[in-house]
């Protein structure tokens, strides 16, 4: 079953991928579609059976893979607790991405390539999931980094997609090359890479210490920090954040699947599937928890100044997965795995309401061009609320909430119960909630609520043009992510203020526009929707005992990960106001975002005017793509200009084969003008050769 659940998507995407149009769309579509609802199908009882304990953890083989020395890797699929936890993500949102796609990608002219790609990425994510030794990961690892490379510049023939897709890739190898060097260094340390005896030694060589770089450093916490780089690269944390919002270039399902549900949550995974490793090192812990909270605050507050609806959830989703590394750096690896769990459902499910959103308003993505969009779409207005329910946290304590109130209160729960530096990541997460709480409501506000704002939107003349006959061919989704249209907007509008009357375009267009109505998008499309809402809305309040109760998350989990159950008994007991306070500030929130957005829809503007350098410094994001720009991008294209032309052109070719090739032209040239063809010219070198001949004879 688990050989199944792996490799029938890898082998839906050689189908799609080498048939492509030969086999055509809808032949693609339905294999890979239906490999991955198979998938879905048998991973689901697997992780039914870790819940009720009517299953144990086992390790199938497949196949001998690398014998060098003392270096023993075989390729077997290890399925516990926490896999199956990992196979129902996976699977499942896997799945229905693929449905979504069917709608989503209707007019695309290379169905059988993304649905190829989106099947080999979940391959590769299945394959990191289930990997038995760190060899096996890494492979699992870079998988889903080549997949979601191919993903982002699915519109190759869009400049802005492929920087995306090349920073993407660059930015994830900075964080793998520490992977690789932490694989490297467990090695060398524990002779094995196999994840079971690496744990089971791991607290024995608590204390040692290991050279490094003419230092001697604690071995621990010198390997942990290195994996946990690979962790930081591939989950966007602070540092290697910034290619996670320009990833937006894909295409809306992509968004879904790999940089919300899946891919960015593997450095969460890795982390807690090596958490015995993690708890010998205080250390470690320590930076795990705050970069965890760092990373929670700052992409949060960027995520409250964002116009383009996919860019807002993206923040979001990197401030998430702060929550879940905070929460494993405190040791709650089961309520880190908790919000991976609940955020997987509301996040893909507000990715793809955002993409229903764009759909029907024709590619826009800039909120200040919708409004009142609640009346016209009402099945995506009804799931993004419910995944902005789920989010932002509401529920009643002890009664009931969404999957949110569950997860993401466990972990402030637990930080605040872990005391130490556990209570500085509850502040900021506690902070950062009204923060979600704010940018989750304006978002919803900005879209379904208010005016509509639809005449200021390039895409929404082209949309009417062409319904009047013009022939303007604006095509199916290949102008997604328009952030130079966006950009053409002055800051002084404020953040998500509606655009100024006098906005260039406006007046001319309103009467085009007049007859516009957004409309409802195919059922391939709000069929995931639906089941994604029931996650939303359920996953948290069926699931909570199973992952963070302090008695019966100890027999699920069965040593899959290290489970502190102390402090998961110090979580449930911490004082009321410590399970209030979440409750508070996301109504604080929520009022905060309907008084700027619905009561007084100018205020926004006259914040934003007030606090103008405020304003700047958090729609540049903090300014670290200037920062990196200025310290890495120009120097490293300075030194390539420098070994380009003085170095390869100035020197080798110089000196090599362009000198090379120089000196037999003038050569040629020379004995071109000896080739005359002329008598007399051949007798006079005669002559020459004999003179110099017998002066040759006479010296010597």
């Amino acid at each position: 079953m688990i050989k199944l659940i792996v490799f029938l998507p890898l082998l839906a995407a050689i189908v799609a991928g080498l048939g492509n149009r030969s086999i055509g769309n809808t032949a693609a579509k339905l294999v890979t579609t239906g490999a991955l609802f198979v998938a879905c199908a048998l991973s689901w009882p697997i992780f039914v059976g870790f819940l009720t304990g009517s299953r144990e953890a086992f390790v199938e083989p497949v196949l001998t893979f690398i014998r060098s020395g003392d270096l023993n890797v075989d390729w077997a699929l290890r399925v516990d607790a926490l896999t199956a936890v990992m196979l129902v993500v996976v699977t499942t949102v896997s799945a229905l991405v693929h449905l979504y796609s069917w709608g989503y990608m209707a007019e695309d002219d290379s169905q059988p390539r993304f649905f190829a790609y989106l099947s080999l990425f979940t391959f590769a994510m299945l394959m990191l999931v289930t990997s038995d030794n760190l060899v096996q990961m890494f492979f699992g690892w870079e998988g889903v980094g080549l997949a979601s490379y191919l993903l982002i510049g699915f519109w190759y023939y869009k400049p802005s997609a492929n920087a995306a897709a090349i920073k993407a890739f660059v930015v994830n190898r900075v964080g793998d090359f520490g992977f690789s060097l932490g694989i490297f260094g467990v090695f060398l340390v524990f002779g094995t890479v196999s994840i079971p005896a690496i744990l089971a030694a791991a607290p024995g060589m608590a204390g040692s210490t290991i050279g490094f770089l003419g230092h001697r450093v604690d071995t621990m916490t010198l390997l942990c920090l290195l994996l946990f780089i690979g962790a930081m690269g591939k989950s966007a944390q602070l540092g290697l954040h910034t290619w996670l919002p320009d990833a937006m270039e894909g295409p809306t399902p992509v968004s879904a699947l790999i940089h919300a549900a899946t891919m960015v949550t593997a450095g969460v995974f890795m982390v807690c599937r090596l958490s015995p490793l993690f708890e010998t090192s205080h250390v470690a812990l320590g930076v795990v928890t705050f970069i965890g909270a760092a990373t929670c605050l700052f992409a949060a507050t960027v995520g409250t100044v964002q116009n383009d609806i996919k860019r807002v959830i993206a923040y979001s989703t990197c401030s998430q997965l702060g929550y879940m590394f905070f929460a494993a750096g405190v040791g709650a690896y089961g309520a880190a795995m908790f919000h991976l769990f609940t955020h997987a459902f509301f996040k893909a499910l507000l990715f793809l309401g955002a993409g229903s959103v764009i759909h029907a308003m024709h590619h826009e993505q800039d909120m200040r061009y919708y409004g009142a969009l609640r009346k016209h779409i009402p099945i995506t207005f009804w799931a993004m609320t419910a995944g902005t329910l789920a989010i932002t946290g509401v529920g009643i304590i002890d009664v009931f909430g969404f999957a949110g109130f569950y997860s993401k209160d466990a972990i402030l729960e637990a930080a605040y119960a872990s005391g130490g530096g556990g209570r500085i990541a509850f502040i900021v997460g506690i902070f950062v909630a009204l923060l979600t709480s704010f940018y989750s409501w304006r978002l919803v506000f900005l879209t379904f609520f208010g005016k509509a704002r639809w005449a200021g939107s390039e895409h929404i003349q082209h949309a009417v043009h062409d319904a009047h006959g013009h022939g303007h061919d604006h095509g199916h989704d290949h102008a997604h992510a328009h952030d130079a249209h966006h950009d053409a907007h002055p800051d002084a509008e404020g953040a998500g203020s509606e655009p100024h009357a006098h906005d260039p375009g406006v007046e001319q267009v309103k009467h085009g526009t007049a007859g516009y109505h957004p409309h409802e998008s195919p059922w391939t499309m709000l069929v995931p929707l639906g089941v994604l809402t029931l996650g939303a809305i359920f996953a948290g309040y069926i699931f909570s005992p199973y992952f963070v109760g302090a008695e019966t998350g100890g027999a699920f989990w069965k040593g899959s990960i290290a489970f502190n159950e102390h402090l998961m008994h110090a979580m449930h007991g911490v004082p009321l106001w410590v399970k209030l306070a979440p409750a508070a500030v996301m109504l604080t929130g929520l009022a905060i975002a309907w008084w700027g957005y619905i009561a007084d829809t100018g205020m926004p503007a006259r914040f934003t005017s007030t606090f103008q350098l405020l304003y700047k410094f958090l729609l540049n994001k903090w300014y670290f793509d200037e920062l990196y720009h200025a310290v890495f991008v120009v120097p490293a294209f300075a030194i390539g200009r420098f070994l380009w032309k003085r170095g390869d052109q100035g020197t080798i070719d110089r000196f090599g084969p362009d000198g090379a090739a120089a000196l037999v032209s003038a050569g040629g040239v020379l004995t071109r003008k000896l080739q005359s063809g002329y008598v007399y010219t051949y007798a006079l070198v005669m002559l020459l050769g004999l003179a110099g001949a017998a002066t040759w004879a006479m010296a010597s």
